[in-house]
């Protein structure tokens, strides 16, 4: 089943709900930055959330980022999206290690640690949107319910998940869904929504058992006259390339870009989000150099 992101309402349009899977967009950062198992699930679980906040936005411009300024062994969670159904991201350590917790789940919040969630929306407008809480528990869902509640004031359930295969290692499921009540909503059916979701099953396990993300929402508000109003494709996708890596050199300025020439050797950027390697020869830095100084003069 390809990864897709689903929207819909509930309850008379008091509810809207957000449903993701997101299985080969995990697996694509897992094996492009030789994820840990631990640092695949918190990376993982950061990128499902984008996704659905991400599909939340108008335009196909609006960018969202997700970033988590920790002091656990990750080193930090910094997940980029858009309107699209595009999401790409990063941790700081990506080969760190911790013993599962005592239920056998993954130790996401002692990885993550303390710290700030900080969200950006860049909109188009003169500064993007900022918002930023402390982190509660590292476990990344509840983080975001919080965010939600203190910087949006939308209640809110977020819920998470990423399964990983003990056989080769690999990503075998990821996804979640984000719920909201919308202002005014009666109190009949908060009492509704928090019974359905205490009794729901966790995403792993759902998603272990075959649930599409219709499905999920269905188990959860097919009581509330859910509507599914919108689906989109979800995948991971970065926007760097040789070009633009270039015009970064060139940002540098010409005295950085000499300081290099004159080292003699081959120069390596990388792209965080992406882990993709782009080498300049120093005939090509001299290349750059020159067509920087004759767009200057």
């Amino acid at each position: 089943m390809a990864d897709y992101i689903i929207r819909g309402t509930a309850a008379h349009d008091f509810v809207r709900a957000f449903a993701v899977t997101s299985r080969d967009v995990t697996e694509e950062a897992r094996k492009r930055h030789n994820l840990s198992p631990v640092a695949a699930a918190a990376l993982g679980r950061t990128m499902a959330a984008a996704l659905m906040m991400g599909a939340d936005m108008k335009n196909d411009s609006d960018l969202l980022t997700l970033q988590f300024v920790c002091d656990g062994p990750i080193g930090g969670i910094t997940v980029t999206s858009n309107a699209k159904g595009e999401v790409k991201g990063f941790v700081g350590n990506p080969s760190v290690m911790l013993p599962p917790k005592k239920d056998g789940h993954f130790d996401v919040g002692g990885a993550v640690g303390h710290g700030m969630l900080h969200v950006l929306k860049d909109i188009g407008l003169k500064e993007p949107y900022s918002g930023e809480v402390d982190i509660q528990t590292g476990e990344i869902a509840q983080d975001l319910t919080y965010y939600f509640a203190v910087s949006e004031q939308v209640p809110s359930v977020v819920a998470l998940g990423v399964l990983m295969d003990r056989r080769d290692g690999s990503v075998a499921q990821a996804g979640g869904y984000i719920i909201q009540l919308m202002p005014d909503c009666p109190e009949e059916i908060v009492s509704a929504l928090e019974k359905a979701c205490v009794q729901a099953d966790s995403v792993t396990d759902m998603l272990r058992s075959g649930c599409t993300p219709e499905d999920m929402l269905e188990r959860i508000l097919g009581g509330m006259d859910f509507r599914k109003m919108e689906q989109m494709p979800a995948a991971f996708h970065c926007n760097c390339s040789r070009e633009r890596v270039t015009k970064a050199l060139v940002a540098m300025g010409d005295k950085e870009l000499r300081s290099l020439i004159d080292e003699g050797k081959p120069v390596t950027l990388n792209c965080h989000f992406c882990n993709t390697d782009y080498t300049f020869s120093v005939d090509e830095l001299k290349t750059i150099l020159v067509s920087a100084e004759r767009y200057r003069s």
